[in-house]
């Protein structure tokens, strides 16, 4: 059969979240919960998605962005009509449809995938997922015949009593046969608690034309979670970082403590990397095997090489080589770029800045907008001035330079190779090659000057406490 197509249901006010984000937008583990979807209907190789929005709709399609066909769902009737909203815009060959919940990211590929293949096995009309819950809650029940066989599905404001003890479930993920959905839907109606089109009438209705519907029970009812408020979000959030620890930890990367570790999905770590907890390492961030990582590091979107120890410390959008050595209490902003065996030692910003092999940078130190070569030493205290109020510019620093501390860089400026700035200086001109500069005032020592200031102040102290007792009290 040809490969089905996925409709994804992302239409939801999502009041409950308590604010003006559309709710299929929040993030899990470093994706949009729709996004996660998405990624997950991919998996199985679908042949065509199909987003159907509603509420803040063109946030929805800038977020996800143009390589998706959506449709808008207005006014908004239930599962139902979103379905009905979405059969039009699929393409004319679509032989199946899966159709998914966009603020159900914890459903995984494997289960997807099995669910397709009971669909194939079974030749159904409709293959649902279902779940067994010892809590069902406000889940939609599956209702059999005495042989097993699906009658219905039973929304819980229309159950009676009997039907609100099944505890097996109905997820909201289907796989239909285009052809008998489109006939199903055109026979459903809002005659229910919610007046709502319901999807799950569907079943019944085809069920009693004599068609096949077959379920797949999935093994972890985690997996089926939606997010309908801030708490269930942070269930999820919860769920799929350790998931993706386990994964890590199952590949060979050594996850002190996974409870409280935080590494999102599509991040990647090489082996014999040990990672200490209370790590955030978010979006697409790569880091190499043999690292050492943590604790309290946050690194997103970045690439860190081979053999790196990173320590306390924050890296936003840039790269670095093998061996490097981060921390603690350091910040790598966007746009800097480490080579190999780097020392960015405690207290030390950098932003924008390419820092060559060998380089150290070792505390109290800024470097914004700068180029330093192999084997260039900044002391402590060192900054580059590179902003005058209206323009950022840019600092030069040749290999093997060495820079003493308390030194000013004042950009635009070239401090060239082997060459030496003393410490305390204010560097605003050319450095040669091989030289020494110094922009400091002459030291001047004047004898007795100190215990002259002294006498100064000592009068003045004994001044104002006689003026204080000599006022009238108030």
């Amino acid at each position: 059969m040809k490969k089905p197509a996925a409709v994804i249901l992302a239409a939801g006010k999502g009041t409950r979240m308590k604010d003006n984000l559309p709710k299929v937008l929040h993030e899990v583990a470093g994706r949009t919960m729709v996004n996660q979807v998405v990624s997950t209907a991919k998996t199985v190789g679908v042949d065509q998605i199909l987003l159907v929005v509603g509420n803040g709709s063109k946030k929805v399609q800038e977020v996800m962005g143009p390589n998706y066909d959506y449709v808008l769902q207005e006014p908004q009737l239930g599962t139902g009509h979103a379905v009905m909203t979405a059969l039009p815009a699929l393409s004319a060959d679509t032989q199946a449809v899966l159709v998914l919940s966009g603020d159900a990211p914890l459903l995984s590929s494997e289960t997807l995938q099995k669910l397709l293949d009971q669909f194939e096995q079974d030749k159904a009309s409709c293959t649902m997922l279902t779940a067994v819950l010892p809590k069902p809650g406000s889940y939609g029940r599956v209702i059999r015949d005495n042989s097993g066989q699906v009658m219905r599905i039973k929304e819980l404001k229309d159950a009676n009593e009997k039907e609100r003890l099944v505890q097996e479930i109905n997820t909201g993920t289907y796989c239909f046969r285009k052809e008998d959905l489109t006939a199903a839907l055109a026979h459903i109606n809002r005659d229910n608690a919610q007046a709502e089109y319901y999807l799950t009438d569907t079943i019944a209705w085809m069920v009693a034309q004599g068609k096949l519907v077959s379920t797949y029970t999935v093994s972890d009812w985690q997996e089926i979670l939606g997010v309908n408020d801030l708490v269930q979000l942070a269930t999820a959030n919860r769920i799929l970082h350790l998931r993706k620890n386990n994964q890590l930890m199952l590949s060979g990367v050594n996850i002190l403590d996974p409870d409280h570790t935080y590494i999102d999905w599509d991040v990647k770590v090489g082996k014999d990397t040990i990672i200490e907890p209370n790590t955030f390492l978010r979006r697409n961030t790569s880091i190499g095997s043999n690292c050492y990582i943590g604790p309290d590091s946050d690194i997103k979107d970045s690439i860190v090489g081979d053999g790196c120890t990173i320590f306390k410390a924050v890296i936003v959008e840039s790269s670095m080589g093998s061996g490097c050595n981060i921390g603690p209490f350091a910040y790598l902003r966007p746009g800097t770029v480490l080579a190999d065996n780097v020392k960015v030692g405690d207290f030390v910003e950098i932003k924008k800045s390419q820092i060559g092999c060998g380089s150290k940078i070792p505390h109290l130190s800024y470097m914004g907008d700068s180029i330093l070569g192999q084997g260039v030493n900044i002391g402590c205290g060192t900054i580059t001035c590179n902003y005058d109020g209206f323009s950022k510019h840019q600092t030069i620093i040749g290999d093997e330079v060495f820079v003493g501390s308390n030194s000013n860089l004042v950009a635009p400026v070239e401090i060239q190779a082997r060459s030496v700035i003393a410490a305390g200086s204010t560097i605003t001109h050319m450095v040669p090659a091989d030289s020494m500069a110094v922009a400091r005032s002459r030291q001047v020592n004047m004898d007795g000057r100190a215990a002259k200031r002294r006498e100064i102040l000592l009068a003045l102290k004994k001044q104002r406490e006689e003026n204080v007792q000599d006022s009238p009290e108030k």
